[in-house]
């Protein structure tokens, strides 16, 4: 079930970029109680150290702070590694939208400057965050790989380079790549926190403080919402898939589809409140629709995902609960 199964050779060694972000710390954590070596890159732009303060003591766990920006750094910690798990981006449509050059220097040239290190390094595999941005105005559900519309905004502009980087990669040089599209990734350590924050925590966090949030547009706008144990399994399967299955990228999802509305409904009644959001305008460069067909990522990556919505969301609320309530008691 899930990753438990995945086995690799004593000895192997993964680079995570973004190790004390969300998803990367999750990837860490993973690797570890599977017994392998990781090294971890960050800068700590939008990662928090204590993502990672619980592995520090790790004897397998060796940390690297430093920027993808900068190609020595990237050489330097693809230095006998066998597998990047490339994480390392500034997420949020609405922030590349203010920030588009930001983008265009972490999320492109930081991935090119991770892909040339690799090659350079010898890595066997490159493993890549891609997103379900990348379909944009493509109106067809499920989202199929291969039929994608036109992007939305600098965020997605920069996954689909960073796809056409990794096919490019893989054709002109052999570096084995995967790209793996992830669908509203949430689940425990994901940012409740800021204007960016990714609506699911930050619903939570709201509610628990029993404050008003705000949902943009009508709330009936649906997500196919992916709990964090799915995408792990995901690269550690893309690491060991077969060769026809490089040089492509994979929407990383459950196959679901969730409505907002219906979603914080859920959460009120989780969490026993009686709090009416705010209705706000439609968010520039959002998707409307979007829920994701994995049977590619099934068959090419043995992908088979676990942890349906209504399952993570209850352990996602659990550890919001738990970590939210530690936090005020630290204040």
């Amino acid at each position: 079930m899930g990753y438990q199964g995945v086995v690799f050779p004593t000895g192997t060694t993964f680079l995570v970029t973004g190790a004390a972000g969300f998803i990367g710390s999750n990837l860490v954590e993973a690797i570890l109680k599977l017994g392998y070596h990781v090294r971890g890159l960050d800068n700590f732009l939008t990662g928090k150290k204590e993502n990672i303060k619980g592995f520090l003591d790790n004897s397998n766990f060796e940390f690297i702070e430093g920027d993808i920006r900068d190609f020595k750094t990237c050489l330097r910690a693809c230095s006998n590694i066998d597998y990047v798990l490339h994480q390392a981006a500034l997420g949020s449509v609405p922030r590349s939208i203010e920030h588009p050059l930001l983008y265009e220097e972490i999320n492109i040239k930081g991935t090119l400057n991770m892909l040339e290190a690799s090659r350079q390094q010898n890595v066997k595999r490159f493993i890549y965050a891609s997103s379900s941005s990348v379909y944009g105005d493509e109106p067809t559900l499920p989202k199929k790989e291969g039929r994608e519309g036109k992007v939305l905004s600098p965020y997605a502009l920069t996954k689909k380079v960073n796809e056409e980087y990794g096919k490019l990669y893989y054709e002109l040089y052999g570096l084995e790549t995967v790209g793996l599209r992830y669908f509203n990734v949430f689940g425990k350590r994901q940012d409740p926190n800021g204007t960016y924050a990714a609506v699911i925590p930050k619903f939570i966090k709201m509610l628990l403080n029993n404050e008003q949030p705000t949902i943009y547009g009508d709330g009936m706008q649906s997500r196919d919402f992916t709990y964090i144990e799915n995408v792990v399994e995901a690269n550690l399967k893309a690491c060991i898939a077969p060769k026809e299955a490089v040089g492509q990228t994979y929407n990383i999802a459950f196959g679901g589809r969730e409505f907002l509305i219906d979603i914080y409904n859920s959460l009120l009644h989780s969490l026993e409140k009686e709090i009416q959001p705010i209705f706000g305008p439609d968010r520039k460069g959002d998707i409307k629709h979007s829920n994701a067909d994995i049977d590619k990522a099934r068959r090419l990556l043995g992908y088979e995902p676990d942890w349906s919505f209504e399952t993570g969301i209850k352990e996602a609320i659990e550890w919001y609960k738990k970590n939210l309530m530690q936090e005020k008691v630290d204040d």
